[in-house]
């Protein structure tokens, strides 16, 4: 099962290789803190502030390939934790097939936040980084 999560902050600080991003539940008070590299922080700002450039950027490429293609990013998902390392799934919807491609979260948030696609987390994941569940 995954719970649907929001992206509710981004620190970006210039003195460090590591930015965080955090997710909160939707509906739950449950957050998910995820270490991420300084480009795919700056990616994910500047998709959020709808900043515009004269080509496109890495994130946006991606999204364009996969409209182009005939797909659409339905949702993120958040699917495991290993070694400290979290895995993520882009799910697209392509001529009735539901496609999962393996993706680093912080690229799948870049890629979807511009268009407001559903962040969801696996609640095993959750589970491993809060110690505790819902309810």
């Amino acid at each position: 099962m995954a719970v649907q999560m929001e992206l509710t902050r981004i620190i970006i600080a210039e003195t460090s290789d590591q930015q965080f991003i955090f997710l909160k539940e939707k509906e739950g008070s449950r957050t998910l803190p995820i270490v991420i590299g300084s480009a795919e922080a700056i990616a994910i700002d500047n998709r959020l502030k709808g900043t515009k450039f004269p080509r496109p950027q890495t994130h946006e490429l991606l999204a364009n390939i996969i409209d182009k293609m005939g797909g659409k990013l339905e949702r993120i998902v958040i699917n495991d934790l290993q070694e400290h390392t979290f895995f993520a799934q882009l799910i697209i919807r392509r001529d009735g097939q539901r496609l999962e491609i393996d993706s680093r979260p912080s690229d799948a948030i870049a890629i979807g936040i511009a268009e407001d696609i559903p962040i969801f987390v696996a609640e095993h994941v959750l589970d491993q980084v809060t110690g505790d569940s819902p309810g």
